[in-house]
């Protein structure tokens, strides 16, 4: 009799996926959790190996032989956890015998914990946010003289000779270049709240991917990978279009002028679910990731790389991905990148449109 036969609330209720594992390791049941973590149906995954379904950076398989043989527990905590149609995740694994049945065990994949992540998110944010309210101000206050010393330098080459206009020259594109920044700091300050309905993600992903191959993304190859059944997201049509074309525009610089391939994902995933610090909880079941093949995020800002003014390019902002974490912030959803030389991928999380917001359309 099987865990789902026996107890089916509690086996379909819990949010992290579980694993019934019989004694050759092979799958014998899992939850909605885990067929959502796997991307693949429970039908499919029964009788296949444990790990041919998931990828773990860290031997277990000897540890899981001792803990059948002993019939004790296991955890291990903060491992990559991958599948074959997902990128890797951290997540702690608890691995315990099932009572009354030798040799079958059960396997816990419990995603690194949000809420602590989002607690120190909010104070991160919190920051970030008056950190960019006084930007504000400064921007708004330097443009005004750098469009005097802009005008002032253009009047002076009028009557220079051709070494001296090399000076001017260089004071009015620098100039140019800092209102260019100042706009893009000002820009986090005019972004309105999103006006949520239902969206279609696919549509967006076809008008940021053909906007791309038009400009700056004309050197790359898109290729799309969609879920044809993913229901509409509640999100803001234009907002995440800005958030997607950044994100690829990303992707094609890191290429460089050689190329390369951009994956454009989008899947479901039962039980994805932020906890936040105030104890509420958002479901978060459809994602949308943009993978590309490029040489990887540089070591020393892959943890701050959505804070304002981080940046690996040279002469970049560091603004781009702060604001694409703020519009999907302003969501209600989740942003998170894995990245290792080769592929780097960017999941966005958001909440699937109701009943009502379809009615609304």
């Amino acid at each position: 009799m099987s865990t789902a036969a026996a107890e089916p609330h509690i086996w379909t209720s819990l949010p992290v996926p579980v694993f019934l594992i019989a004694e050759d390791d092979r799958v014998d049941d899992l939850n909605p959790a885990a067929e959502g973590f796997l991307n693949t149906s429970a039908r499919a995954a029964r009788g296949v190996p444990i790990w041919q379904l998931i990828a773990v950076d860290h031997p277990l398989e000897a540890a899981f032989a001792r803990a059948r043989a002993q019939e004790t527990p296991l955890f291990v905590n903060d491992v990559d956890v991958g599948a074959q149609q997902r990128a890797p995740l951290q997540c702690g694994l608890q691995i315990a015998p099932l009572a009354g049945a030798a040799g079958r065990m059960i396997l816990m994949i419990t995603p690194r914990e949000l809420a602590g992540r989002v607690s120190q998110d909010h104070s991160v944010k919190s920051a970030a946010k008056s950190a960019i309210g006084m930007a504000e101000m400064l921007a708004h206050e330097i443009k005004n003289p750098l469009a005097g010393i802009t005008g002032a330098a253009q009047l002076l080459s009028m009557n220079l000779g051709p070494d001296d206009l090399e000076l001017t020259d260089l004071i009015v594109t620098e100039s140019r270049r800092i209102v260019k920044l100042l706009e893009q700091v000002e820009q986090f300050g005019n972004l309105t709240a999103p006006e949520r309905r239902a969206v279609n993600l696919h549509d967006v992903l076809d008008r940021a991917r053909r906007s791309a191959l038009l400009g700056f993304g004309a050197h790359m190859r898109i290729v799309e990978d969609y879920d044809p059944s993913l229901p509409p997201a509640l999100g803001d049509k234009d907002q995440l279009m800005q958030v997607l074309s950044n994100l690829i525009r990303n992707a094609s610089e890191a290429a460089g002028p050689a190329g390369g391939t951009i994956r454009l994902r989008s899947f479901y995933e039962h039980g994805f679910r932020l906890r936040r610090a105030d104890g509420d909880g958002q479901s978060l079941p459809l994602q949308i990731e943009v993978i590309d093949d490029g040489p990887g995020l540089p070591d020393h800002i892959r943890t701050d790389v959505f804070d304002p003014f981080v940046s690996g390019r040279e002469n970049g902002t560091g603004l781009g991905l702060a604001l694409v974490s703020k519009i999907i912030s302003d969501h209600g959803g989740w942003i998170s990148v894995a990245s290792a030389p080769g592929h780097t991928a960017f999941r966005i999380s958001l909440p699937r449109a109701t009943a009502a917001d379809l009615e609304e359309n």
